[in-house]
């Protein structure tokens, strides 16, 4: 198990540079347990270690793994243009370490993101050769028929793209709805497949990626931590 320098510790999940963190805990902002630790070269066992920040409480992490339920109105990029960043909703440690959206979601599309700032993982996950399915409910402008569900379990062509793609699975929720999975990434991929089979996208849900399903309780615009036990199966599930 690593034994890490307490300010290099805190630096490591995200507290700002060696002197800011040294600075953080000789002024007495760091604790564990009920004892203000003043000393920023002391060794410790990161593995399992808890500390508080400014009376938050922090988990040492080698590499953070978060669900976020994002809601509309927010672009998955670093440096949005036109909407707030979906990292807006997250803590300054989190992105201080280099948190990043595995994947995107449109604007206007709501439900799972994935963050990391494992660029493994993030290869693992959005690789097209993985394959990993993802799982939409989509609300459509017109009523769903057997034909346009045909169409997109057999495959549409788009119009800038000759290749065939066609959804994983299909099936219709009631008559405005589907619960839609694909493997692919393309850009507007689920819209577009819609629009290809005679139909249009009203709203976008995101409820699942590989085996990890949007947790009920993550209400829009909160995030949780994924656990080692539901990270290693997303990647492992998927060679």
């Amino acid at each position: 198990m690593p034994r890490l320098v307490f300010e290099r510790l805190i630096q490591q999940q995200g507290f700002g540079s060696r002197k800011e963190c040294r600075s953080l805990i000789r002024h007495g902002h760091v604790t564990v347990g009920d004892e203000t630790w003043d000393d920023p070269f002391v060794e410790v066992e990161a593995e399992g270690f808890r500390f508080r920040v400014h009376g938050e409480e922090w988990l040492w992490r080698p590499s953070a793994y978060l669900a976020l339920h994002k809601p509309a109105g927010y672009e998955c990029s670093r440096n949005p243009i036109h909407h707030s960043g979906v990292l807006s909703l997250l803590p300054q440690p989190l992105i201080n370490r280099g948190v990043q959206p595995v994947g995107r979601l449109d604007e206007d599309t709501t439900g799972l993101l994935l963050l990391t700032d494992d660029g493994q993982f993030i290869h693992a996950l959005t690789s097209p050769r993985r394959e990993v399915p993802k799982v939409y409910e989509v609300t459509l402008r017109h009523p769903a028929d057997e034909a346009q569900i045909k169409a997109l379990l057999t495959g549409v062509v788009l119009h800038d793209d000759p290749e065939t793609i066609k959804a994983a699975a299909c099936e219709a929720l009631d008559s405005h709805r589907l619960r839609l999975t694909l493997t692919g990434g393309r850009y507007h991929q689920v819209k577009r497949m819609v629009a290809a089979a005679g139909n249009r996208v009203e709203a976008l849900h995101r409820s699942a990626v590989g085996a990890f399903t949007l947790p009920p309780g993550l209400a829009p615009g909160q995030w949780q931590w994924i656990t080692p036990e539901e990270v290693s199966p997303l990647t492992a599930r998927y060679p």
